[in-house]
């Protein structure tokens, strides 16, 4: 499973761990019942410490993603569409955010914002 980690990010380590996994499942690269890696086959693979893969996995069951089996490990837990779709929402939302930010930055009126949404929702990508 390939993980990409940034110093420069401002992120900490374990939250990129989480929304990169977090992003592999919502996308359908990691199955519901598949397992990850070890917390420290990951941690190895990372060069981070085991404590930091533990907490991204933690957070990641307590969020519903993961379930973790004493001495089998850690599985993709079977995600049900709402919570699929609410995770889509939250990503959106966010991205969102920093475009209304820009755009006020810039001076763009709300309509000019919508038109450009608008037209970029409806192109194909």
């Amino acid at each position: 499973m390939e993980i990409i980690l940034s110093n420069v990010d401002g992120t900490p380590i374990y939250e990129q761990i989480v929304r990169q996994i977090k992003s592999k499942i919502v996308g359908g690269e990691l199955q519901p019942g598949e397992a990850l890696p070890s917390m420290r086959l990951l941690a190895k693979e990372l060069r981070i410490s085991v404590i930091t893969t533990k907490r991204a996995y933690e957070e990641l069951e307590r969020e519903g993603f993961l379930i973790t089996q004493t001495g089998r490990g850690s599985f993709v837990a079977p995600v049900g569409i709402e919570l699929l779709r609410e995770e889509q929402l939250r990503a959106v939302e966010e991205h969102l955010t920093s475009a209304v930010r820009a755009a006020r930055l810039g001076g763009l009126e709300c309509k000019e914002f919508l038109e450009i949404a608008q037209t970029l929702f409806e192109e194909e990508l």
